[in-house]
C-alpha cells in the first residue's frame, strides 16, 4: 500500500492517506465530500481498516463523532482509508475546522481489513500497518469529551449514530462556534452513548 508521501502518477502531486471513521465516511452525511474528491481524482477510495491500537470513539453534540487521542484506550475503530491530494486535504481540513480548533489532524496507525470486520484479525503483523492521518477531537476538549462518555467508546460510528447528526445549518444558536458548543454539551447531563 501506498504511504503518506506517495505520489499521484497523472499529476504529480503529493497524496495523504486519511482514516475516515464519521460521517465522512461512504453512506453518511458528510461522504459527498469526498466523492466530489474522487470526481475530481482528488481521493481514492483504498477500502475498510481498522486502527491498529484501540482508541476511544465518542459521539458529541450533534451526532458528530470524536476519535480521541488516548491510544491504548477504548477499541479499535473501524473505518475507510482514502489516498487525497493536497487540494483535497485542504477541503477536507476547511470541513473538519482544523483552524478554528475543532479537530486537528494527526497520525494513525491503520489494518486495512475486509468490509464486514469489526474484530481485529490476529493474523496482522506490522508489514500489514499503514500510517495515514485522522481528524481527532482537538486536544482542548478530548479529554473532557471522553470523560464526558463515561470513558465508554464505540467501535464503530454506524448508520444508528448517524442517525444523530444535525447539519450546521439545522443547528440552534449559529452565532456560536462548533467549540462553544462542544463545551455547552461537555457541561450538560445530556450524553448520546
Amino acid at each position: 500500500m501506498a504511504d503518506n508521501n506517495s505520489k499521484n502518477e497523472n499529476d504529480g502531486s503529493k497524496r495523504s492517506l486519511i482514516f475516515s471513521y464519521g460521517t465522512l465516511k461512504r453512506g453518511l452525511q458528510n461522504n459527498y465530500l469526498l466523492q466530489e474528491l474522487i470526481d475530481r481524482n482528488d481521493a481514492v477510495y483504498l477500502g475498510s481498516c481498522l486502527t491498529h491500537i484501540p482508541y476511544p470513539l465518542v459521539i458529541g453534540p450533534y451526532g458528530l463523532a470524536y476519535i480521541v487521542n488516548f491510544p491504548g484506550n477504548g477499541h479499535r475503530v473501524k473505518g475507510e482509508l482514502y489516498s487525497v491530494s493536497a487540494r483535497g486535504l485542504a477541503r477536507l481540513d476547511e470541513l473538519e475546522a482544523t483552524s478554528r480548533g475543532h479537530y486537528e489532524r494527526l497520525p494513525i496507525r491503520v489494518v486495512r481489513c475486509p468490509e464486514e470486520t469489526t474484530e481485529p484479525d490476529p493474523t496482522v503483523n506490522d508489514d500489514d500497518v499503514v500510517e495515514a492521518d485522522a481528524y481527532y477531537a482537538h486536544r482542548s476538549f478530548g479529554e473532557a469529551l471522553w470523560d464526558k462518555n463515561h470513558r465508554q467508546g464505540l467501535r464503530e460510528y454506524s448508520e444508528k449514530e448517524a442517525r444523530l447528526y444535525v447539519r450546521p445549518e439545522d443547528r440552534p444558536n449559529a452565532s456560536r462556534t462548533i467549540v462553544d458548543d462542544i463545551w455547552l454539551f461537555i457541561s450538560s447531563s445530556e450524553t448520546h452513548q
